[in-house]
């Protein structure tokens, strides 16, 4: 992981645990995946990937932030599901993202994107920012109930911005 932890994270490393997780594939296939939570939500993480797995929701790729150089922006317009990255809230330089802890998880972000007003990121998600439509790999209530039942709160749920690739421990 040394794109995205350094000396000064606001986690310790041994606190991380890789996962090592089969989802399913916008292709329909089964593909080996990989996130990196802290070792307080494993247990939760796992729980949750396994109802997504067996409900055969969609996944187009999950690999560690380390492959886009730690770059959250290159990462969500890779479409990349992902959870511990060693970053600032977007918007808020100093403030940790609950990334940073290990304690959040993004879906799809292009099917699921972070809307701020006429911003809308990544740039491909502004097809999908529109929620009355279903497609495959954009959250529904099966995925928000999945993570509800671990305590996770979604970012889609939040009045203004709305991160609907973004889940929680914390529901921030």
């Amino acid at each position: 992981m040394a794109s995205s932890w350094r000396p000064g994270c606001p986690v310790p490393l041994e606190d991380l645990r890789l996962l090592t997780l089969d989802h399913w594939g916008f292709d329909g296939g089964v593909h080996r995946g990989e996130l990196v939570v802290h070792r307080n939500q494993v247990d939760q993480v796992l729980r949750v990937m396994r109802q997504l797995h067996d409900a055969r929701f969609p996944i187009e790729r999950m690999q560690l932030v380390d492959a886009y150089g730690g770059d959250d922006e290159r990462s969500m317009a890779a479409n990349n599901t992902s959870a511990f990255n060693c970053r600032a809230v977007s918007g808020r330089p100093g403030a940790w993202s609950q990334h940073a802890y290990g304690w959040a998880v993004d879906i799809n972000p292009v099917q699921n994107p972070y809307v701020s007003g006429r911003r809308v990121s990544p740039a491909a998600g502004a097809a999908f920012a529109n929620r009355s439509a279903r497609h495959p790999g954009m959250v529904h209530a099966g995925v928000v109930q999945a993570f509800a039942s671990v305590g996770w709160g979604w970012g889609g749920n939040w009045g203004s911005p709305k991160d609907y690739q973004h889940f929680s421990a914390t529901g921030r």
